[in-house]
Parts: C-alpha cells; sequence; structure tokens
C-alpha cells in the first residue's frame, strides 16, 4: 500500500474540491487508477460548504457563559457547540464532551485550528453525500473508479492522543465484517468487525499532520479494501450495541 500526501491551495468557501483534486493530481504528476483511494479532511469539505461561524456574530447565552467560565472556553465557541451538538455530556479544561450526529465528539466538532482568524470551522453537513457527490464527479473526471473518505481525528476514551476515524465513504465497504472466520488457533471469530475506513484515515493522517502541512488529500494506493457501489456495513452503532454507552447507560439508571 502506497500513500501520497497531495498539497493543496488554501481552501476557501465554494470551491469545488473535485476540481481541486483533479488539478492536484496533475501538478504531482499522479493519474489516478482503479481501485484508488482517496482520504479528504473534514475541516476542508466543511469549509468549501461554507461551514464557517465568524465569533462577533454569536450572543452567548447565560448558559454559555456558566459553562464557558467552568471549563475554561470561549463563551462564543461555547455558545456555538451547544447549538451543534445533540448532547452535551460535561467536560474537561477546554473541552466539552458532546455527541454528535450518532458520535462522540470533543466540542460537536466545532474548532477553531484550520480556520481564519475570528472564525471557527463547523463539522460537514451531509457528510456521506458529500463524500458521494465527490466521487462521482472525480471519477467522471477521471474516467476511473475510485473511494472516497471525509476523515476527521478524533479522542478515544482513556487513550492520550487523537486517532484518524472516517466521518463518510463512498465507493467502498468502510466496515468489514469478519464473524465466521478462525483466528490461528481455529477458533472461530465471534464479534469482530474491522473498520477498514478509520484504518485507511488514521494511516493518511500520519502525512495530514495537525498543524500547517497543507496536506488535506491524501492518495491511498493499494489498500486491501472492497469496492462497492451500495457498502452493507454501517459505520455507526446504535447506544444499545455499543460498550460504553451501554454500560454507562445502565449506571447511571435510576
Amino acid at each position: 500500500m502506497t500513500l501520497y500526501p497531495l498539497k493543496t491551495p488554501l481552501i476557501r468557501p465554494g470551491d469545488d474540491l473535485a476540481e481541486v483534486m483533479v488539478k492536484v493530481l496533475e501538478r504531482e504528476k499522479l493519474r489516478l487508477e482503479d481501485g484508488d483511494v482517496i482520504v479528504i479532511a473534514e475541516s476542508v469539505v466543511a469549509t468549501s460548504q461554507g461551514r464557517l461561524q465568524k465569533l462577533d456574530q454569536v450572543n452567548p447565552s447565560d448558559e454559555a457563559r456558566r459553562m464557558a467560565k467552568k471549563y475554561d472556553l470561549d463563551p462564543r465557541i461555547v455558545e456555538v457547540i451547544l447549538q451543534e451538538a445533540d448532547e452535551v455530556y460535561g467536560g474537561v479544561k477546554k473541552v466539552l464532551l458532546t455527541q454528535k450526529d450518532g458520535w462522540f465528539v470533543a466540542n460537536a466538532g466545532v474548532d477553531s485550528s484550520n480556520a481564519p482568524d475570528g472564525y471557527v470551522v463547523l463539522l460537514p453537513k451531509e457528510p456521506h453525500k458529500a463524500a458521494e457527490r465527490i466521487r462521482k464527479d472525480v471519477e467522471k473526471k477521471a474516467g476511473k473508479k475510485i473511494g472516497i473518505i471525509i476523515g476527521d481525528s478524533r479522542a478515544i476514551p482513556l487513550k492520550r492522543g487523537v486517532i484518524g476515524v472516517a466521518l463518510a465513504a463512498a465507493g467502498i465497504e468502510p466496515v468489514e465484517d469478519v464473524r465466521g472466520r478462525r483466528d490461528l488457533f481455529g477458533r472461530k471469530l465471534q464479534v469482530t468487525f474491522r473498520a477498514i475506513a478509520d484504518d485507511l484515515v488514521s494511516a493518511a493522517q500520519l502525512l495530514m499532520g495537525e498543524a500547517d502541512e497543507q496536506s488535506p488529500m491524501v492518495l491511498i494506493r493499494g489498500a486491501p479494501i472492497e469496492f462497492t457501489e451500495e457498502p452493507q456495513q454501517e459505520m455507526n452503532l446504535s447506544p444499545e450495541e455499543c460498550m460504553y454507552m451501554n454500560v454507562f447507560q445502565r449506571r447511571l439508571a435510576p
């Protein structure tokens, strides 16, 4: 498997990411091949959609001010988080633990890094539709069958640092069901699913970085992945299926 970081111009609202991608590939003298996968950072997808919030236009509520004081945050950013989050569970200094679109995520995905001065960038709108649209546009331009993954970085419980996760994928099977396969000792696997799309995002983020690398796209060639127009596996779990949520909900129940 080979990975190629793609350094792009600064992405602005309204930019056509498929067009940007094709031009960068031409500049780097990289020709797309059938079976290639391109990972795109969620921040540039969101920026291209205009998902930016100017902070001086935000009027913090009393609740936002209270939480900002408790967790040492900008009250305006807390107000945006409250508007974006489906649930807010609490937090630690500088971070609120929230749920957004079925995911645990810090600050509802509201991020001041890689955003223009005075702005925060929000999560992309309808990321699965965005990934599918980019895939079809690139395939039309390049004449090749490819996969697109929109990736983000997330913290996981009791683990320092962030890892890559896939917000959305198009053209590929994002999760591999390996139940029934046998391990080294011949025992059948009972519950194992492999989060293939997440693994590819983590690999890509080694090249993307988290700071000023300006490489928000990575071409992955030779990935051991199934290509499909209609993925069979969902990336999200219901709270009842999730071991974390299931345990915590039982403990918090009266």
